[in-house]
C-alpha cells in the first residue's frame, strides 16, 4: 500500500489527551471526533488537513491515557499515517486495531519538514522525502498486521475471516 501526503510536523510527547481532548471523549462516532483532532496542540488541523495528510512527531507519540478515541480521531480526519521516532506501546496497538499506519523512524523524523511531501512504502516500510530527494527505512509490519491495516481495523479483518470461514 502507498501513502503519500504533505506533512504536519509535531514535537515529543504528543499525547492522548491532546491528540482527542477529554471533554469530546464522549463522542464516538468518527466523524464527530475528527473537528477535535489536536485542536488543544493546534487549532487549525482539523480544518485543514487533507485526505491523506501525514503527521510526523518525534519521541513517545500517544503518550497519556490508552483512550482508543485518539487514532480513531487522527484516522477520523483522514490523515493516512503517522511516523514518529517512537510511540506509547498502548497507542501503538490501538493504532493497529483501528486500521491507522504509524511507522516508527527516527531519521526520517530528522529529516523531514512540514508542509514537505512523503510517500510511503507500507509493504516494504520504505519512506522517501518527495520534497527533498532523501529516503529513510522505518520497520514493517508483519503481513497479518499489515492486513489488519488495510482492512480498516481489527473489528473489520475479523468480520472479513469470519464470513470467508477463516479463524475458526
Amino acid at each position: 500500500m502507498k501513502i503519500r501526503g504533505k506533512i504536519w510536523k509535531y514535537g515529543k510527547n504528543v499525547d492522548t489527551d491532546v491528540i482527542i481532548p477529554g471533554r469530546h471523549c464522549h463522542l464516538s462516532k468518527p466523524e464527530d471526533l475528527a473537528p477535535h483532532c489536536l485542536e488543544d496542540l493546534d487549532k487549525e488541523f482539523a480544518a485543514k488537513v487533507e485526505k491523506g495528510d501525514i503527521i510526523v512527531a518525534e519521541d513517545n507519540f500517544g503518550c497519556g491515557s490508552s483512550r482508543e478515541l485518539a487514532p480513531l480521531a487522527i484516522k477520523s480526519c483522514g490523515v493516512g499515517a503517522v511516523v514518529a521516532s517512537s510511540f506509547a506501546r498502548i497507542f501503538y496497538r490501538n493504532s493497529i486495531n483501528v486500521g491507522l499506519p504509524i511507522f516508527e523512524c527516527a531519521e526520517a523524523v530528522e529529516g523531514i519538514r512540514a508542509g514537505d511531501e512523503i510517500e510511503i512504502d507500507s509493504d516494504k516500510g520504505r519512506i522517501t522525502n518527495v520534497t527533498r530527494g532523501t529516503s529513510y527505512q522505518a520497520v514493517g509490519f508483519p503481513a497479518f498486521i499489515q492486513e489488519i491495516i488495510e482492512a480498516g481495523g481489527l473489528m473489520n479483518y475479523v468480520v472479513s475471516r469470519t464470513k470467508k470461514g477463516e479463524g475458526r
